[in-house]
């Protein structure tokens, strides 16, 4: 079984789609983590910004990322490092949706992130899980909030517990700006698929997220 959770940067879904997969007894697939290895192993190469245009099969296989799978989910590498930890580097969030938004990024991703989902019970969670990726998936979710509370998650992953109203409104316009540009690219657009539930998370405690997702997959299951 399939079931894939999309929406936009700061709507909760790689922490709600990995307790998800937890409570369930799923694999959980973090698609971003993939884009994210990526773009750290472009930067790390040393290739510049207005060359990754012409990024394509060969050249993406010589960075040597891949995902293997860990104990719930995938660890990501770079060669034989394991980069998993390092993946939510300020240097890679200000890339990572200039990397996502190549034709060929997205190309040699796809068979690996469908790869990723054979033979499995799988939580997928990104941008296009239930649109592009896995369009037949079995339940699809797409998880909207608040800009201004997908900030304060954003700092607060960051370890700013308590931020101020500059910093909010500083993060919410850059998490706008990401938004923008995910539903703007011409190439797998961040949109709601067909079909797909909407949850807002904005006044929902993560336990209430997490719970009206398992509550639905067992709906569906039954």
């Amino acid at each position: 079984m399939i079931l894939t959770i999309d929406g936009p940067a700061g709507s909760g879904k790689s922490s709600t789609a990995r307790a998800v997969a937890r409570r369930l007894g799923f694999r959980h697939l973090d698609s971003g983590a993939f884009y994210r290895a990526l773009t750290l192993a472009v930067l790390e190469a040393g290739l510049q910004p207005e060359t990754w245009e012409g990024l394509d099969g060969p050249g993406l296989d010589a960075l040597d990322v891949a995902g293997r799978p860990g104990p719930d989910g995938f660890r990501l590498f770079i060669g034989t490092r394991d980069v998993t930890d390092a993946l939510r580097d300020d240097r890679v969030n200000r890339h990572v949706s200039s990397i996502a938004r190549v034709p060929a990024v997205r190309r040699w991703l796809l068979d690996r992130l469908r790869d990723a989902g054979r033979g499995v019970d799988l939580v997928a969670d990104g941008r296009d899980m239930g649109t592009v990726v896995f369009p037949d998936a079995d339940v699809k979710v797409y998880l909207v909030a608040d800009p201004n509370e997908r900030a304060r998650r954003r700092l607060a992953e960051r370890g700013i517990e308590q931020p101020d109203r500059a910093a909010i409104e500083s993060e919410a316009a850059r998490l706008q700006d990401r938004d923008r540009a995910d539903s703007e690219r011409p190439v797998a657009p961040l949109r709601r698929a067909a079909g797909a539930v909407e949850i807002d998370t904005t006044d929902l405690t993560f336990g209430a997220q997490v719970e009206a997702i398992v509550e639905l997959v067992r709906s569906r299951r039954d």
